[in-house]
């Protein structure tokens, strides 16, 4: 090989290199820190994974003490943020805050409050900015009969719409993960589609709530994590559809299933297989919808993957800092 013909090689490679560094770092954004005198109460800091989120996004919060902590809770703006330690007396907590799909872009304060072991008054308050969402959309003409659904289908939907609200509502007390999470399909690393919003005919949907992950009809659907099971049926739009409740307000749906393999109730450790990818619902070929609901925020799913990658440990079922009953 030629001496210019290995230094183009070189310089490709050079190029190549600083692309994947370039990616990578997107994918892994600087932190923010609410630490002064005025944020946080002295011997207590407030750590965000990212100062800021975009529509349908996931930060993760961690706050630590130089003491024992006996509790800790979040809010922002007035959407409670639970928080969850790894062992009784540690002096560090953790907390998703989820931004929904459509949360209108803006800065909302997050506060955080608590108490030490010893009973000491502790908080940490930081701004968080929410940018608009880049998502795709897509403008199609087709029949009528997929954009103008029957009187007794609008209504079917309608009340199933309301029953999954009611589902995201109720916020297990306790943490029922144990690990990592995982994408439910083998083999998948990515997926597409979140937020995507379809214009038929010149009437604007709602957006796309989950991913669509790849699949042919029939490949297992394994659970992300370890949950209970709180909706296993066929639903109007998404089909034969599983909801699993993790905790701590985060649920997970996988819908347009051929077959489900578990009934309400069910606790599933994480990967268990629960049904297999289908074409069920409104749909027009096989795949698997895959959501994320944290404390009923739609959130890419793909990003709990990334974020609790460390959340493992014997204390997975502890109760959170901020029990919540229905």
């Amino acid at each position: 090989m030629s001496l210019q013909a290995t230094t183009a090689i070189r310089k490709r490679g050079v190029r190549f290199a600083l692309a994947c560094l370039g990616a990578t770092a997107a994918l892994l954004p600087a932190g923010a820190m609410a630490k002064d005198a005025n944020s946080c109460t002295p011997g207590t800091t407030l750590h965000l994974n990212a100062p800021a989120s975009s529509q349908g996004g996931l930060l993760l919060i961690e706050m630590k003490s130089t003491k024992p902590l006996a509790e800790v809770q979040g809010d922002w703006d007035g959407r409670s943020v639970p928080f969850w330690g790894e062992a009784a007396g540690d002096a560090q907590r953790k907390g998703l805050l989820g931004v929904d799909l459509e949360k209108a872009p803006g800065e909302y304060e997050l506060k955080v409050t608590g108490q030490t072991a010893s009973g000491e008054k502790i908080s940490c308050t930081a701004k968080v900015a929410v940018r608009k969402g880049r998502f795709a959309t897509e403008r199609l003409q087709v029949g009528k009969q997929f954009v103008e659904p029957s009187p007794e289908q609008i209504k079917r939907a309608e009340e199933e719409r309301q029953r999954l609200r009611d589902i995201f509502d109720r916020v297990t007390p306790e943490r029922l993960w144990d690990g990592t999470f995982r994408i439910p399909l083998d083999g998948v690393t990515t997926g597409a589609n979140f937020g995507r919003r379809r214009i038929l005919n010149g009437n604007p949907g709602s957006p796309h709530g989950g991913v669509d992950l790849p699949g042919t009809t029939g490949t297992p659907v394994h659970a992300a994590q370890r949950g209970r099971v709180t909706l296993a049926e066929e639903l109007f739009f998404a089909g034969n559809t599983v909801v699993v409740d993790h905790g701590l307000g985060i649920y997970t749906l996988y819908g347009h299933l051929s077959e489900i393999g578990v009934k309400v109730g069910d606790d599933l450790e994480a990967g268990a297989v629960l049904g297999k990818v289908g074409a069920t619902g409104r749909v027009t070929g096989p795949h698997l919808h895959w959501g994320l609901t944290v404390e009923r925020a739609r959130v890419n799913p793909l990003q709990v993957v990334r974020l609790l990658g460390n959340s493992s440990g014997e204390t997975a079922r502890k109760k959170s800092s901020k029990p919540r009953t229905n």
